[in-house]
């Protein structure tokens, strides 16, 4: 693209000093926050997982602990009351009501207590309104504990009233140490029973963090969601370590698709697993609140930056821009006036500052001497015939009314031939003298070409311009002249719009005035019909 449009649009393209100075700080203090929040991001990250799975994971070994403390409790407790009962007679039902009662409130381990015999008869149950008082045992759990004729504890189990079960048990053996049956107490995992009372009805914290609790064959025995417990949870990879025995902490997906920070550890008393576990979503909302009072710290410093930046840069780039747009006019041929030279606070700016002050004025200096040089005549110092014709055409085009005088050296020929054209040179410098000295201060003095000079007198009538005209013929014949001998000149007149409409044919009319007044004898003035 050419033209004044194609320059526009080169010089929107470009980027000012301080746009550049201004885009660098903003870009390198965003790369630097951006930095900044990435590193506080993933070092947090790492840290809140970090800090999450030893939160999980100590609460998990304290729970199962507790659990297996329990347990301890709750065997130690059927043992006792077990060793009670062998020692008396089993016969006595009150005798062992009481006992069984005993255990149970007193120590709230078990939802239900009962005594079976070595036959597989129910002797005693507490409370009587289960009901299972001189019947004999159905379930496999009970049939397993009076088998193995030692300490016991089942896997859940749906009994025959419809409750999840887990059952324990401690066998009875008399003074002679014969096999005597069994003392066992059930826990009704869907009702409220020790764990409730233990860990809390729900333990589901604000956060969506819980824990839950999983028999040695994978089946929940304890969750916040109580329509869950009884579920076979054995394809989850956390319950699958923690029934090998292992502990720690890991990252998991539960069921419902949920991504989990988990710790783990079983409990050794009886072969469970206890998981504590919080939603990894927890630690990413807090990572952005982190991330966001980070953002919120940070802004009025990067505020503040920016302005310092900006009112930085533009002091830095106010001598550039300066220079360029003085630069810029003096290119464009205008008339300019340097500033008084001030020293800058940056020491590159102050030194280029200098440097094109003096290289501005040196070049506007020479542009004003070749321009001079451009619309002036050497010889006589007049304007020249270039600068005359531009002038002329102006006038006219503008219909600005004028007078046109065009003078002409009689026999000048003859001078140059006898005295040598140096003399001539003199005789000419010494019309432009005289033709200065006798016009006005607005009027125009141009020499044309050879010893023709013409005379531009704006707003001027033709017989305005007759009497300048023999103003300038009478005073070049009586001054003395550098040859000492008598020149005359012969004048052609003609006036704008009178003569003519444009500027060829004015000076056409003037010209041809001229040539008459040489052939009616020289040193004379005429003016155009």
């Amino acid at each position: 693209m050419s033209g004044p449009f194609g320059i526009r649009c080169a010089e929107k393209n470009k980027i000012s000093l301080a746009t550049l100075l201004t885009g660098l700080v903003s870009l390198s203090v965003a790369l630097t926050l951006t930095i900044l929040l990435l590193a506080s991001y993933h070092s947090n990250k790492e840290s809140l997982f970090e800090t999450t799975f030893a939160l999980n994971y100590s609460a998990a070994t304290k729970m199962s602990h507790s659990i297996d403390s329990l347990f301890q409790s709750m065997r130690a407790g059927l043992a006792y009351t077990g060793a009670r009962l062998s020692a008396g007679d089993l016969s006595d039902s009150q005798e062992m009501q009481r006992q069984l009662e005993a255990l149970r409130l007193g120590s709230h381990y078990f939802n239900s207590i009962a005594v079976v015999d070595e036959t597989g008869l129910v002797r005693g149950v507490e409370p009587p309104s289960v009901g299972t008082t001189g019947l004999h045992i159905a379930t496999e759990a009970t049939k397993e504990a009076l088998a193995v004729k030692k300490s016991y504890i089942s896997k859940p189990y749906y009994s025959a009233t419809g409750r999840l079960i887990v059952f324990m048990s401690e066998p009875l053996f008399d003074k002679d140490g014969i096999y005597r049956g069994y003392i066992g107490g059930s826990l009704y995992l869907q009702e409220n029973n020790i764990l409730n009372m233990m860990f809390g009805m729900h333990n589901l914290n604000s956060d969506g963090s819980y824990f839950y609790v999983v028999s040695s064959n994978g089946y929940l025995l304890f969750h916040p969601d109580k329509s869950r417990i009884g579920d076979d949870i054995n394809a989850n990879l956390i319950v699958q370590k923690v029934l090998r025995g292992e502990s720690g902490y890991d990252q998991v997906t539960n069921s419902q698709g949920i991504a989990f920070l988990a710790g783990y550890s079983p409990v050794l008393e009886n072969g469970w697993g206890v998981v504590v576990q919080s939603p990894i979503d927890v630690v990413y909302d807090e990572l952005n609140r982190n991330i966001r009072t980070i953002l919120l710290y940070t802004l009025a410093p990067f505020a503040v930056l920016m302005i310092a930046a900006i009112w930085l840069a533009r002091r830095l780039a106010r001598p550039f821009v300066s220079l360029a747009d003085l630069a810029g006019r003096l290119g464009r041929g205008e008339r300019i006036v340097l500033p008084e030279a001030k020293h800058h606070w940056n020491r590159e700016a102050d030194l280029l500052t200098q440097t094109i002050t003096l290289a501005l004025s040196d070049l506007q200096k020479q542009t004003e001497q070749l321009a001079h040089a451009a619309m002036t005549d050497s010889l006589t110092g007049l304007t020249n015939r270039g600068t005359f014709e531009s002038i002329m055409t102006q006038w006219t085009e503008e219909q600005y009314s004028f007078a046109l005088i065009v003078m002409d050296i009689d026999r000048f020929k003859s001078i140059n031939d006898s005295y040598g054209h140096q003399a001539g040179d003199e005789i000419l410098k010494h019309l432009a003298r005289v033709v200065t000295s006798s016009v006005g201060p607005h009027d125009i003095c141009c020499r044309y070409g050879g010893e023709e000079f013409v005379v531009l007198l704006p707003l001027a009538t033709a017989p305005e311009a007759l009497i300048t005209a023999e103003r300038i013929r009478t005073a070049f014949a009586t001054r003395e002249n550098p040859l000492g001998i008598p020149i005359t000149i012969s004048s052609g007149i003609a006036h704008y719009p009178s003569h003519a409409e444009s500027a060829d044919m004015l000076f056409q009319r003037a010209d041809h005035a001229l040539y008459r007044a040489k052939e009616s004898g020289k040193n004379r003035t005429i003016v155009a019909d």
